[in-house]
This record gives structure tokens, sequence and C-alpha cells, in this order.
């Protein structure tokens, strides 16, 4: 979820779009592996391979909008903190660096003032 939400947020497109253009689908795999890296240096044993689930969802039936995407959609208030803030947090007390969860993080929290003070 934090590598395909805020990319969906960001850039309006469901899930299957979002993974077929190119330069998404690249950004989604390196977000992931800035997680699986902070993953690892906390000794967590991720289930499964998240690039596989990503693919699962891009081949869902329908046009799947990520629930971050639905929230900046109705100008709510979203969950990055808990996705993509929890893994730069993460990542600082590991040393591991998350240069671009860190930067979707920033994006997103920008979004999101520009509702109450734009």
């Amino acid at each position: 979820n934090a590598g395909t939400n805020p990319v969906g947020a960001l850039t309006l497109l469901h899930h299957g779009a979002a993974t077929r253009l190119a330069a998404t689908g690249q950004l989604f795999n390196d977000l992931i592996a800035e997680g699986e890296a902070v993953a690892k240096a906390l000794g967590i044993t991720l289930h499964g391979d998240p690039r596989a689930l990503v693919q699962k969802g891009a081949n869902a039936p329908g046009k799947h909008k990520a629930s971050m995407l639905q929230d900046v959609l109705a100008k709510r208030v979203t969950e990055v903190d808990f996705m993509n803030g929890a893994i730069v947090k993460a990542g600082e007390q590991t040393g591991v660096p998350t240069p671009l969860n860190k930067t979707m993080w920033a994006l997103i929290k920008g979004l999101e003032h520009s509702w109450t003070n734009p």
C-alpha cells in the first residue's frame, strides 16, 4: 500500500492504469524496495512478494481506486502518515535511506494542506 496508494493519489490513476504505465510502475517497485530495506533492517520477514500483490491488484477486474485516492478525491486526511511516514521514521531509526517514501509523504501532506490553506 505504501508503494501504490500515494502514487495513485497524486496521479489520479486507478491501480491497474498506474501499474501499466512504465514510469509509475517503476515508482511502485522503487518504493517497495525502500520498504523492503527498512523491513530487513528491522528484522521483519514479509509474507509474500509485495510486487506480486501489486500485480494481483492490477489484474483485478474493474478500476480499483486506492483508498488514498478516494480520500484525496473527497479531500479527507489520508493514511500517508501510517504508510509512507512510518517507513520514513523506521528508516531514520535504522539508518536506511527512504528518499522516495519521504517525497511521497511530503507531497501528500502538501496536498492535504492545500485543502485548508490554499
